[in-house]
């Protein structure tokens, strides 16, 4: 039997809600909270990167987080806001994998930035005399780049074993497109999908969980052996870096479970929400979480937006 499979060329989004009084509630709420991403985030960035006092491994990786979120929220929210705008909630075939391709190396890479920041926490509490031959200028810079390149590279090699399935269908029952979605339309063979995902997550992510879990582990026994002040010092570093881990944690696997799960019993909106919770809610609370807690961060801040500086 001979199966005729459908070119697709456009993908048809059908989560959005199309009342005339939400559409613009909806556009207001949404832009404020791009707008705030962007502010927060290029503003801590920028006060990272034009302060010599601050170009030390946290604050770098803080930087390579924050540009992160930036990046992840510019593949979002620009086409969420056309879409929510729209009366047909249609998006181009390429455009449509350009967002998937934004929006999971966004998460990768948001994964692999929180395990070089626990990895960097570990030598700092654990090894401080050592730390600043351990964690020197060289070893950031790879550990940045590497972050990037190697889950881009990963990414890039995703995609392209998605774009080669042939479709039988384009509807998305999201509000942006999935690649998980996109490989449920298929009607061709997705074993090497399949595949290249449980190898991803059996070396990448569960080395990755595997890596702050140990980091955490031998930091706990740290602050349970040592004095006092090593243990508030623990707590004042780590605690925003735990929240964020697990914030962020949450909002992958309400996705993750939304994507391969029947989960009709759950409201639509609540399921819209949820599924966007981990685009919108990581890049708005990071840098509360980091930034604001952090005095000179926070005194710099303010010096930068009063124009003191």
């Amino acid at each position: 039997m001979t199966t005729n499979f459908t070119q697709v060329s456009y993908f048809t989004l059908t989560a959005y809600l199309d009342s005339e009084v939400l559409k613009y509630v909806n556009f207001t709420v949404i832009l404020t909270v791009f707008l705030l991403i962007l502010a927060a985030n290029v503003l801590l960035t920028v006060v990272i990167c034009v302060n010599r006092s601050l170009h030390e491994p946290m604050y770098m990786f803080l930087c390579s987080l924050f540009v992160n979120e930036l990046y992840g929220s510019t593949g979002l929210f620009p086409l969420l806001l056309v879409q929510i705008l729209s009366d047909v909630h249609t998006v181009s075939a390429p455009l449509c994998f350009l967002q998937v391709f934004s929006v999971y190396s966004y998460v990768h890479v948001e994964f692999c930035n929180l395990a070089v920041m626990s990895y960097d926490r570990y030598l700092a509490i654990c090894f401080p005399l050592q730390y600043s031959s351990l964690m020197t200028s060289s070893k950031v810079t790879k550990l940045i780049a590497l972050t990037w390149l190697f889950l881009l590279i990963e990414c890039v090699v995703g995609i392209i074993l998605t774009v080669s399935l042939q479709l039988c269908g384009n509807i998305i029952h999201k509000v942006y497109c999935d690649n998980f979605s996109i490989i449920k339309l298929a009607c061709s063979d997705t074993t090497s999908n399949n595949v290249g995902g449980m190898v991803y997550i059996f070396t990448v992510i569960l080395g990755i969980i595997m890596l702050i879990l140990y980091t955490y582990v031998q930091i706990l026994r740290v602050c349970y052996s040592g004095s006092r002040q090593t243990r508030q010092k623990a707590v004042s570093t780590c605690a925003p870096h735990l929240a964020s881990l697990l914030n962020f944690s949450f909002g992958c696997f309400f996705d993750i479970m939304q994507s391969r799960f029947n989960m009709s019993s759950v409201p639509s909106v609540l399921r819209v929400v949820l599924s966007l919770y981990f685009l919108t809610c990581q890049p708005l609370f990071s840098p509360v979480l980091y930034g604001l807690n952090i005095s000179e961060v926070r005194r710099l801040a303010k010096h930068l937006v009063l124009g003191k500086m």
